[in-house]
């Protein structure tokens, strides 16, 4: 009887533990994300600013923040306006925890989201670490192309 009551207790264990696939991204793997997304070169410095200002490039951070909502992933997206936790919703019609993963394109389609209705100025760490300020040197990421 132990045995089934133990076995019960670490499946209901593991059940319960979040599985994501987390990474922190290099600046040129951000870059090169954020291109593929459709970004354009002259603005992705401003981009990748934003992610190494809000999350460290870190798409596991989650922020519990005091009006109760929560901001998620790379680019520190709240769940109050654009995504909703644990069932797909908000303006980007995405779960919340879907934007812990190492796959960054939905977190990149909802920042575009926000950036086209309110700009870089969304997201408090732009305000403070990159508008008006020196921005990240990504030109190195993409080489030199051959004639």
């Amino acid at each position: 009887m132990r045995y089934i009551e133990l076995s019960l207790l670490l499946g209901i264990s593991l059940f319960n533990m979040p599985v994501t696939d987390a990474k922190i991204y290099t600046r040129c793997e951000l870059a090169k994300e954020l291109f593929n997304s459709g970004i354009p070169k002259t603005f992705i410095s401003n981009w990748v600013c934003l992610i190494e200002a809000e999350s460290g490039a870190d798409t596991s951070k989650v922020t519990e923040l005091p009006n109760l909502s929560t901001n998620y992933g790379i680019f520190q997206i709240n769940s109050k306006e654009w995504c909703r936790k644990s069932r797909k919703g908000g303006e980007c019609g995405i779960r919340c925890e879907d934007f812990l993963t190492e796959d960054i394109k939905d977190d990149i389609k909802c920042a575009k989201v926000i950036y086209n209705r309110h700009g870089f100025k969304s997201w408090k760490g732009w305000m403070s670490r990159c508008k008006s300020r020196p921005l990240p040197d990504v030109s190195k990421c993409f080489g030199k192309r051959k004639k």
